[in-house]
């Protein structure tokens, strides 16, 4: 059974801002798109909410003490150890068509 990350109570709220939120944020903050903290494209939860690498995420998080939160981060690309591992995944599939493929 599969169940979804963000339905844990630890896990804040994740969204994907649309084009026209994150250029108005990043007007509003004054910053560009590379200062934002980052969060990796292979993070699961970005990988849940379906983050491409130059998207920006907005997290919620309710505290009882701070009220809300509400943090910003610049999804890049997965680490270099898992794109590795995929890359090494893809050649595995590749091989194993050509081998169907000669038969």
């Amino acid at each position: 059974m599969k169940f979804r990350l963000q339905d844990h109570i630890l896990v804040p709220k994740h969204e994907v801002l649309s084009k026209e939120e994150a250029e108005e944020v990043l007007r509003t903050l004054g910053v560009k798109p590379e200062q934002l903290p980052k969060i990796r494209e292979d993070d699961p939860i970005a990988k849940e909410i379906g983050a491409k690498v130059g998207d920006i995420v907005r997290i919620i998080r309710e505290s009882p003490t701070a009220g809300k939160s509400i943090a910003y981060r610049l999804v890049i690309p997965p680490s270099i150890k898992s794109s590795k591992i995929l890359k090494e995944e893809e050649k595995e599939e590749v091989e194993e068509e050509v081998e169907g493929e000669e038969e």
